[in-house]
Order: structure tokens, then C-alpha cells, then sequence
């Protein structure tokens, strides 16, 4: 039976409160038992609709893992858990508390904004920025090349196993990887997954890091896997803007966040698909494009990029499935609507272009957006993902980042974010 609007505004409030841990959510108990940092951002901005002092505890909790370098890392372990592979031990960063060696899409800049703009605790705000901006820099330093920003992992993207990554999946040797024991396949369905050679890479890429001490040198230039993501391209020049702005607000300098976003908007053609017609992935080591459009395109508005040919593509993409915009096209042959990254539509994503949608004033495509999500959810209730095309619920259930995309954007009641 359908739930109400209201009754799935009190249920998504009781996700968030269930998966919060003690100043920290995790995204679902059982397949995912640690702080993850994109997600805990869109935690916070779910928080903010009914509880603005967890929803800047959330962020705080995020970086205070940050490295000394600046990074804020992909997985936080606040606490044990063996439910989870790999865990700690197996990652080896050393780091206290214990984290991933890899970080995530940096996010936390927009939606501090969005959060600030809702609760207005600009002193929340102030106390945050320094670390934000040093979370820049590190991606400025170590995962941009040119201009160009890149991923040293799949998990890196936020979107592990899209299409995107295959050009440079495929030249990760997989020969030193050994034996092990997954637990993801043990909570969901194995064929919403990624497959055990994908995995197999997964792993090969995070040894590599590990028997190098997390140097980040060498992982950039020397390490197995290097890929340009358009996702992050859109995602670091948004977030920049974000930042120079509430540098503005502070009474800081803003020169340096508008520095970095100009750098990284002057690279984009390094990124351009002639072939497709779009914005792609591309392997930073052999100069191959991936095969087809993902939505990591569709964020272009996000970063202010307006392209017609793209859109035009998107928009295609778009018109092919029912519901919201699929992680990967299906008019290509990788296309798979339910499993992980290939080619179902996240309603996390769908609000991150709504955001670009509604900052390009392009109403009618974010309303058609919203509804296509809240349908998704209504019918399917607070998964991870979905099939694009007939809506089937798919990954984990009661998940964090759905429900706060659910209070802060896609509710009828969400108002204004």
C-alpha cells in the first residue's frame, strides 16, 4: 500500500534518526555499517529540515577524519564492524580515527550552502570553512591534472561501478590480489552488484595504495587506475562557486575557491566526446573515452555549463526510461537498469541535477525531475537505487541519503531548499 506524503516525510525523519550512530549516520545497517562522507552530506542537508544543529554535527563529524593533507576520506571506521569488506585492516591508512585512503565526490561545499540558506547558523558555517577549503585544494593538488579532475578509484567517484570506469579497468592487474571474502552479496541481491572481476580490480588498486604508504604522488602518476570524471569536473566547479561564496558571506577572500573553479571550467575540453557529443570519462593514461553517456554528464547545469548538443543527448537518455535520470544510458550495450551504477536512476543524483536544473531556471525539467523521484519513492519506498524503467526498488533499504533526498527535495513538503 502507498504511503502518504506525510507518513513518508515521518518515515524518512526515522531513517535519519535510526542510522545516526552518535554524530555520525550510516548510510544502512548491514551493507554499509561506517560513516561514508558524500553521503553524510546529503545527510545533513536531510537533517536541516527538522533538526538544523544534527544536520552541522553531521559535517563536523565528516572532517574531523580529515587528513592532514586535506583529504576527507571515502569511509570513516568509528567503530568495528567485520560485516564490511574491506574494512580497516585491509585499507592500512593508519590514520586515527581509522579511514579509506581515498576520498569522495566533494559535495559538502554546495550542500553546506543549501543547509546555511535553510537554518542560518553562519557561525556553523565559519568554523567549517577553513577545512572545506583545504578539502579543495587537496582535490586541486593530488586529483586534478590540468585542470582536469580526476578519480584514482572507481569508489573515488561516488559511482563505482559505471560504465565510465571501463577504459581503465581494464589494465588493472588483478595477479597479486589473492583470495577474500565479500559481505555486500551477502545482504543484497549479487546481481545488483558489481562481478568479482570488477571487485577483483577494486581490491588491486586499493593494495597498490597501501604498499605505497598512501603517497599521493605516486598514486597520481604512477598508480594503476586514473580516470578524468565529468561528475567531479561539474561537482568542483559548482562547489568552488559555492565556496567563493560563502567565503564572501564570512568576510573571507574568495580569490582562491573562484581560482580553482575557473581553472577546472578551463579544462573541460580535455573532456569533450566529439563522438558523443558530451562530456565523458576518459582514461588519463591512454587517452580513451568511455563508450557511452552517464549521468556524470547530467551535471553539467550544477557547474553553469550549458551545452546544447549534450543536452540534446541527455535529454534522449532521459526520454528512454519513466522514471528520473538512469546512471547510464540504455541505448548502450553496458546498460543493465538494476544493477549498481550501470544503469539505474539514485534519486541522490537526480536532486544534485535538480539543483543545476533550478540554478539554469529550467523549471519545468526540475519539476519533472522532482515528480519522477517522489514517484520512485512513493511506490518503492527509501532504497538505494532504482530500475529506471519499471521502478523496482533495488541495493539497500531504509538508506540514509533517499530519505534526506526525500525531506529536502523531493516531498511535496519540502519547500525551498
Amino acid at each position: 500500500m502507498t504511503m502518504t506524503d506525510d507518513a513518508l516525510d515521518a518515515d524518512a525523519r526515522a531513517i535519519l534518526t535510526g542510522n545516526d550512530k552518535g554524530g555520525y549516520t550510516i548510510p544502512t545497517e548491514g551493507l554499509y555499517p561506517f560513516q561514508w562522507n558524500w553521503d553524510s552530506a546529503f545527510a545533513a542537508w536531510g537533517f536541516s529540515t527538522f533538526d538544523a544543529d544534527r544536520a552541522w554535527t553531521e559535517l563536523d563529524t565528516l572532517f574531523s577524519a580529515q587528513w592532514d593533507t586535506g583529504m576527507v576520506p571515502h569511509i570513516i571506521f568509528h567503530k568495528e564492524d567485520d560485516g564490511y569488506f574491506p574494512g580497516p585492516d585491509v585499507w592500512g591508512t593508519g590514520t586515527t580515527p581509522a579511514s579509506s585512503g581515498i576520498s569522495q565526490p566533494p559535495v559538502t561545499a554546495i550542500l553546506a550552502r543549501l543547509i546555511h540558506e535553510r537554518t542560518g547558523d553562519t557561525e556553523r558555517l565559519r568554523a567549517l570553512y577553513p577545512h572545506m577549503l583545504a578539502f579543495h585544494r587537496w582535490w586541486r593538488d593530488w586529483r586534478c591534472v590540468n585542470g582536469v579532475a580526476c578519480v584514482t578509484h572507481p569508489w573515488e567517484s561516488g559511482r563505482d561501478n559505471c560504465p565510465d570506469w571501463d577504459p581503465g579497468m581494464a589494465n588493472v592487474d588483478t595477479s597479486g590480489v589473492g583470495d577474500y571474502q565479500r559481505r555486500d552479496t551477502g545482504h543484497v541481491d549479487a546481481s545488483m552488484r558489481p562481478g568479482k572481476e570488477d571487485y577483483d580490480r577494486y581490491l588491486a588498486i586499493v593494495y597498490y595504495g597501501r604498499e605505497h604508504g598512501w603517497d599521493q604522488a605516486k598514486i597520481l602518476h604512477e598508480g594503476p587506475f586514473l580516470m578524468a570524471d565529468p561528475a567531479i569536473q561539474f561537482i568542483l566547479i559548482r562547489a568552488n562557486r559555492d565556496l567563493a561564496a560563502i567565503a564572501e558571506l564570512l568576510g573571507e577572500d574568495p580569490s582562491e575557491p573562484r581560482a580553482m573553479a575557473d581553472e577546472i571550467e578551463a579544462a573541460l575540453p580535455e573532456i569533450w566526446n566529439e563522438e558523443l557529443q558530451a562530456y565523458c570519462a576518459r582514461d588519463m593514461k591512454t587517452g580513451e573515452f568511455a563508450k557511452a553517456i552517464s549521468s556524470g554528464a547530467a551535471l553539467g547545469l550544477l557547474a553553469g555549463v550549458e551545452n546544447a548538443a549534450m543536452e540534446q543527448k541527455l535529454g534522449a537518455m532521459w526520454d528512454r526510461v519513466t522514471y528520473g535520470i538512469p546512471s547510464n544510458d540504455p541505448a548502450a550495450d553496458s546498460f543493465d537498469p538494476r544493477r549498481y551504477w550501470r544503469g539505474p536512476t539514485w534519486p541522490v543524483v537526480n536532486a544534485l541535477i535538480a539543483v543545476g536544473l533550478s540554478s539554469a531556471g529550467r523549471t519545468t525539467e526540475e519539476a519533472r525531475l522532482r515528480r519522477e523521484t517522489a514517484e520512485l519513492i512513493r511506490n518503492g519506498g527509501f532504497f538505494e537505487y532504482f530500475d529506471p524503467i519499471d521502478g523496482t526498488a533495488c541495493g539497500g533499504d531504509r538508506f540514509t541519503w533517499t530519505a534526506a533526498i526525500w525531506l529536502a527535495w523531493a516531498s511535496p513538503n519540502a519547500g525551498e531548499a
